[in-house]
C-alpha cells in the first residue's frame, strides 16, 4: 500500500473512532462517566490489567506452536518479546504490529511464506476459537434477545469460521479441476495455513490455549464489572462480552475503540446492565489493554532487534498487507 492510501486508510480509522465515541458520549451523563471511572475498585483494576498481562503468555504459546507446526523453531523468549512489542505497535499505529512482527521475524531467518502464514493462521485460529465460544453461549443469547438481525449476523460468522476451517482441512481432498483453477501461491499459503490445524503433536495445547485467549478477555471485563458494581453476571459475561470482542476486532477503527465502546453498551444492554456502566467497563477495559501495551513499550526499548530498525526496514514490512510470495 503506497504512502497516500495508508494515511487515508489511517485518517477514516482516526474517523471512525472519534465518530462512534462523541455519539456514544453525546447521549451520557459525562460527569456520571468520569464518577465511574474514577470509583472503581483499585483491586480489580489490577486484577483486570494482570489477566491481560497473562493473556500475552497464552498468545506466545499459542503462535510458537503455529510456527512449530510450520518446523519454524523460535525459542519462547524472542517470540514472547516479539509479541509485546507487536502489542505496543498496534496501540500506537493502526496496523503496525502485525508489521512490525514480520520484521522481527524476519530478523530471526524466517522465510516470507511462513512467517506471514504464522501470523494469518495466528488471526484465523483466534477467530475459529472465538466462533466457538459465540456458539457455546448462542442457546442463552437467543433467550436474551428477540433481534433477528444480530442473530443473523452471530450465525453467519459462526457458520462462515467453520466452514474456512472444514475448507482448509479437507483442501488435499479438492477436485483437481478445482485447486488448478486456483492461483498456485494461493493453494502453497492456505496449505501452509493449515498446517498447525492438522498436527498431531501439540494440537490439544494449541486448542487451550486458543480457547482460553477469548474467555480471558471476558474474566477481564467481568473483573472490571465487579469493580464497577455493576450487576453482570458471569453467565452473561461469558455469552456477551464475545460478541464484543468480535465487534471491536473490525480493522477499521483505532485498536479497536469506538467499535469496543458502541458494542459493549448495545451487548451488556441485554442483561440489563445500564449504558453509561457498560461504557465505563469499555473504557477501562480499553486502558488496561494500553496499559499492557506500554509493557511492550519498554521491551521495544531493550529489545537487541530495536538496533536494527529503520524507516527502510519498516517500509519493507508494511509491503507484506499484499499477498505472500
Amino acid at each position: 500500500m503506497k504512502p497516500p492510501a495508508k494515511a487515508l486508510v489511517t485518517l477514516a480509522k482516526f474517523a471512525v473512532s472519534i465518530g462512534i465515541l462523541v455519539l456514544l458520549l453525546r447521549g451520557q451523563d459525562l460527569s456520571s462517566l468520569q464518577a465511574d471511572l474514577l470509583a472503581v475498585k483499585l483491586d480489580m483494576l489490577a486484577l483486570a490489567v494482570l489477566l491481560l498481562f497473562v493473556q500475552t503468555f497464552v498468545l506466545c504459546h499459542r503462535w510458537i506452536l503455529i510456527l512449530r507446526a510450520m518446523n519454524v523453531p523460535l525459542d519462547w523468549l524472542p517470540g514472547w518479546r516479539i509479541l509485546m512489542v507487536s502489542t505496543f505497535f498496534n496501540q500506537v499505529l493502526p496496523a503496525g504490529g502485525d508489521a512490525v512482527r514480520i520484521w522481527m521475524l524476519r530478523r530471526h531467518g524466517v522465510q516470507w511464506s511462513p512467517t506471514i502464514s504464522s501470523i494469518v493462521a495466528d488471526r484465523f485460529l483466534g477467530l475459529l476459537a472465538l466462533s466457538l465460544v459465540i456458539l457455546a453461549g448462542m442457546p442463552v443469547l437467543i433467550s436474551r434477545t428477540s433481534e433477528d438481525s444480530l442473530l443473523f449476523a452471530v450465525l453467519g460468522f459462526v457458520s462462515a469460521a467453520c466452514l474456512g476451517a472444514i475448507a482448509l482441512l479437507t483442501l488435499d481432498s479438492w477436485p483437481s479441476r478445482v485447486t488448478t483453477a486456483l492461483p498456485a501461491k494461493l493453494v502453497r499459503f492456505a496449505m501452509l495455513i493449515r498446517d498447525p490445524l492438522l498436527a498431531t503433536k501439540g494440537r490439544g495445547a494449541l486448542t487451550g490455549s486458543a480457547i482460553s485467549i477469548p474467555l480471558i478477555n471476558v474474566a477481564a471485563c467481568y473483573v472490571l464489572a465487579i469493580g464497577l458494581e455493576a450487576e453482570l453476571s458471569a453467565l452473561n459475561a461469558f455469552v456477551l462480552i464475545p460478541l464484543v470482542i468480535l465487534s471491536s476486532a473490525a480493522p477499521i477503527s483505532i485498536g479497536g475503540w469506538g467499535l469496543r465502546e458502541g458494542a459493549m453498551v448495545a451487548a451488556l444492554s441485554l442483561a440489563g446492565i445500564a449504558a453509561d456502566k457498560a461504557l465505563a467497563i469499555s473504557v477501562l477495559s480499553g486502558l488496561c489493554g494500553l496499559t499492557v501495551g506500554l509493557c511492550g513499550g519498554l521491551v521495544w526499548m531493550v529489545a537487541p532487534e530495536r538496533a536494527h530498525f529503520t524507516n527502510q526496514a519498516w517500509a519493507t514490512a508494511g509491503r507484506t498487507d499484499a499477498a505472500p510470495v
